[in-house]
């Protein structure tokens, strides 16, 4: 694989960070979840194929700043999802100790 086809991965990569940032922003967790996956995958093919080729000044210059916005996107992502993950651990949490308090005081749910 050759320089260009590495940035052009790179990109790939920046432009689903992108879309996955507005959809955290959006609170869209489905389509946060299958993006991830889609980065998952590029990121794979990157780690597979990427040369030990050197890139040019300019090259270089492009795959950092195509970095240094996949790790912003990335920042920005995991401010967004923390407190939705921390608000659903809550969730899960309150309503395994209901489960076992109905448990442990002989209720059941009637629906």
């Amino acid at each position: 694989m050759d320089g260009a086809e590495v940035i052009s991965l790179y990109e790939a990569v920046a432009e689903i960070t992108d879309k996955m940032l507005a959809a955290a922003r959006n609170q869209d967790w489905e389509l946060l979840s299958d993006l991830e996956e889609d980065c998952s995958h590029y990121v794979s093919i990157i780690k597979q194929n990427e040369t030990n080729e050197p890139l040019t000044d300019l090259g270089r210059e492009r795959k950092i700043a195509i970095i240094k916005k996949i790790l912003e996107d990335d920042k920005d992502i995991r401010e967004l999802v923390t407190p939705a993950l921390e608000k659903l651990s809550s969730m899960i949490k309150n309503t395994g100790t209901e489960l076992k308090l109905a448990k442990a005081y002989g209720m059941t749910q009637r629906g």
